[in-house]
């Protein structure tokens, strides 16, 4: 068994570096820019460039020898359009055109630091143009002009510039990058590294690291999922030992129009009224907080109420469903009682459909304890989520869903070792 538990762990791991780099690509491609979350879309330039500092996210995503910088956004004055090439000190659209001798001071939002390295590149055309640059456009091949990159590495100045000498020359587009320390010095292998030594940063609502957080929030969050998980199987399989030991009968029929009232029900109308009627109008229980076993009672109860339905549909299939197999006959014709066959054969013949299914149930119920915690004020790992995704703490929302990716691929493992720990028939290999 443990040879196989070695080999499903092993298999995980392509797994695991395929949710970290989902998580990566979610949060820092696809999310946009962290530091416009949490700063605000008026912060200067200096801030959003010193925040991405701080945290990493000034680097290339992947790799490269350079990547931008809010110092000087890349201007391209082919398609700027009059406005911009006005601010930069032309009056027409289309090319910057500066005479012999003319100098373009490029204006940054903030002074470059001494410490670092970076590249202007220029792009443009005409006698003033440095040449032995590289031809950048096939529409400008045709041109009797040349055409030219020309590109100066520098460190910290006040305002590069960029001079025509020897004629006029014609400038299209203006970028200012950052270097870096190496080729590989990337976001993605920042994640990864930190991700290996379970450091997922620092919350930057709460000032703390994110570890911390996650510690704390777990122990709120397996009081109340752990209970709901066992509540909520015991019950489940007793209504549905229940429904297929009377099947068909007016028990059996009830049950079943209960399960699907249940199931009609959406989750937040439960924890709406559990909340407003149950716990404020009649006080039956704590409406807010995290002070004692008895706040748990009503989400749990929610939480229970929840699954119930679908859980009890679903067992009673697989019960009924495995009373109508040969060995069942073979027991009764036997003499065996219904108890018995129902409870020592037919139950633990179906109990691998049920390991899948709680297996399955285990990612959901944390997504489901997100709201509850939420509603409730406990304080675990779902109230620790909605409250990052309310302050755009990026750090913290990552976290969480990795945690949560993590806990699924877990389950899967668990789900394997005990089906075939319970049903001699699937073989560990």
């Amino acid at each position: 068994m443990w040879r196989y538990v070695a080999k499903r762990l092993g298999q995980a791991i392509p797994t695991v570096i395929g949710v970290v780099l989902i998580t990566f690509v979610l949060f820092n491609v696809v999310g946009g820019s962290p530091a416009a979350l949490v700063l605000g879309q008026n912060a200067g330039a200096r801030s959003l460039e010193e925040f991405d500092a701080a945290r990493g996210y000034d680097k290339p995503l992947f790799c490269g020898r350079w990547t931008k910088t809010r110092a000087l956004e890349a201007v391209d004055f082919e398609t700027a359009g009059p406005g911009a090439c006005a601010a930069w000190g032309a009056g027409a659209s289309g090319g910057l055109r500066l005479e012999d001798g003319q100098e373009l001071v490029l204006p940054l939002a903030f002074p470059l630091p001494a410490d670092g390295r970076w590249r202007l590149t220029v792009e443009g055309r005409g006698p003033g143009f440095p040449q032995g640059g590289k031809k950048f456009s096939t529409v400008w091949k045709k041109s009797p002009e040349f055409s030219t990159v020309w590109k100066k590495v520098f460190h910290g100045v006040e305002k590069p510039a960029f001079r025509a000498t020897g004629g006029w020359a014609e400038i299209r587009r203006v970028r200012l990058e950052k270097g870096t320390r190496h080729f590989f010095d990337s976001q993605l292998a920042d994640y990864a590294r930190r991700v290996a030594r379970l450091d997922f940063g620092t919350s930057t609502s709460l000032n703390q690291p994110v570890g911390r957080l996650l510690r704390a929030g777990l122990g709120p969050s397996l009081a109340l999922t752990v209970p709901i998980l066992v509540v909520e199987l015991a019950v489940s399989l007793t209504l549905a030992l229940l429904c297929a030991y009377r099947r068909g009968s007016w028990l059996d029929r009830s049950l079943v129009a209960v399960c699907v009232a249940l199931m009609s029900v959406n989750y937040l109308v439960w924890i709406v009224f559990g909340q407003f009627v149950l716990a404020y109008k009649l006080g039956w229980f704590p409406v807010w907080g995290f002070e004692s076993w008895r706040n748990l009672l009503l989400p749990i109860l929610i939480g229970v109420a929840t699954g119930l339905g679908t859980n009890v549909r679903f067992y009673r299939t697989i019960l009924l469903e495995e009373m109508h197999k040969d060995y069942v006959r073979t027991a009764f014709a036997k003499g065996l009682g219904e108890g018995r066959v129902l409870f020592k054969h037919v139950l633990k013949n179906a109990l691998g459909p049920v390991i899948v299914n709680v297996a399955l149930a285990l990612p959901f119920l944390y997504t489901g304890s997100l709201l509850l915690e939420s509603f409730f004020g406990i304080p675990g790992l779902g109230y620790l989520g909605l409250n990052a995704i309310h302050s755009a703490d990026v750090d913290v929302v990552r976290a969480v869903v990795l945690v949560g990716a993590l806990l699924f691929t877990a389950a899967n493992v668990l789900a394997d070792v005990a089906l075939a720990w319970v049903d001699p028939r699937v073989k560990l290999s």
